[in-house]
């Protein structure tokens, strides 16, 4: 079961500096799923992943609220 992050009515960069601080209390292994509403969410989240080594699961970019399943690679 994914850890659900809420970052509905944030902006970037706000979106990522949360979901950063919340990955850095995760195992590796573990999911996680962001809800966000920000439209530049799709390329920054997708790159930030890249940029740490963790796996994108799944993108729903089609309505409102936006989801990311994420794997951690952390730790």
């Amino acid at each position: 079961m994914p850890i659900i992050v809420d970052l509905l009515k944030l902006r970037c960069p706000e979106v990522i500096m949360m979901l950063r601080k919340k990955i850095r209390t995760l195992k590796k292994g573990q999911k996680i799923l962001v809800l966000t509403d920000d439209k530049f969410s799709n390329t920054d989240i997708i790159l930030f992943c890249r940029f740490m080594k963790h796996k994108l699961l799944s993108i729903s970019f089609n309505k409102i609220p936006y989801t990311y399943l994420i794997k951690v690679h952390t730790k």
